[in-house]
């Protein structure tokens, strides 16, 4: 599943400014991407156009060189498990959520726990009087659950896992976790995506540390692209980034770990 950007440049509808400009962009298969810049950098017109939401004003997008405008968009949406910022829950049960159909068989069920478990969520989950079954929110049983905006992600990332799509793009779900904690999240959904093709779109440079590559976005273009390593030696906008942020991760760690010897936080 190689995806390429070629000479890609787009605007909205109505609109004269373009958001992105001469996007060229390679995602080898089963390579994982991050993608990163301040809001308004373009981050999120770029999964708009790989999910297909919008086509490319100029230039295309091609799926191991087929144009993905010749693709038919239901079997293109097969390939892609998306969660985005504005994702939803429905107010039904766990299973319901994630499986997204009524019938589940107990094979099924039993990888659904097994990636709550591998997901941080497995103690949750135990809690839970229905377990699987409990119904999201109280609006339509009383048994219901009320989930924090940190389950409500992780769960709605468990749920891309289980579509078991090749490619897979997380774009910014972990807003309501802190720096820390979202970096977990990135980094535990990437081993456990190692065999596919996966873009994680962040506002904390942290979190894709692990990525293979990394895509530095600033006004609609590509500004810089490499390992992790490769952009800390340019010294350039990613090392600038990573270096505003530092602190919001020496405060979250000193957060989480407020037992341990006060060296682990300075």
């Amino acid at each position: 599943m190689e995806i390429e950007f070629r000479n890609v440049s787009f605007r909205y509808p109505n609109s004269t400014s373009f958001v992105l400009k001469n996007i060229n962009l390679t995602i080898k298969n089963k390579e994982s991407l991050g993608v990163v810049g301040f809001n308004g950098a373009g981050k999120t017109s770029f999964v708009l156009l790989l999910t297909r939401m919008y086509d490319p004003t100029e230039g295309g997008i091609f799926l191991n060189d087929i144009d993905i405008r010749r693709i038919d968009y239901r079997d293109y949406q097969k390939i892609l498990a998306t969660v985005n910022q504005d994702f939803s829950l429905m107010a039904f049960s766990l299973l319901n959520n994630i499986a997204v159909k009524d019938e589940v068989t107990k094979e099924e069920r039993d990888a659904i726990t097994e990636l709550f478990e591998k997901n941080g969520m497995g103690e949750r989950l135990k809690k839970l009087y229905r377990s699987l079954d409990t119904p999201v929110t109280k609006r339509l049983s009383a048994s219901g659950v009320d989930l924090s905006g940190g389950e409500r992600q992780k769960i709605a990332i468990i749920r891309a896992l289980y579509k078991d799509s090749p490619v897979l793009v997380l774009d910014e779900p972990t807003s309501a976790l802190d720096p820390v904690a979202e970096a977990a999240v990135y980094h535990r959904f990437g081993e456990m995506s190692r065999e596919k093709t996966t873009i994680f779109i962040s506002n904390r440079i942290y979190s894709t540390r692990f990525c293979d590559k990394i895509a530095v976005f600033n006004k609609g273009e590509i500004v810089e692209y490499g390992t992790f390593e490769e952009l800390l030696e340019q010294k350039g906008l990613y090392y600038d980034f990573f270096e505003m942020q530092a602190e919001n991760y020496k405060l979250s760690e000193c957060e989480n770990h407020s037992g341990r010897e006060p060296h682990l936080c300075s």
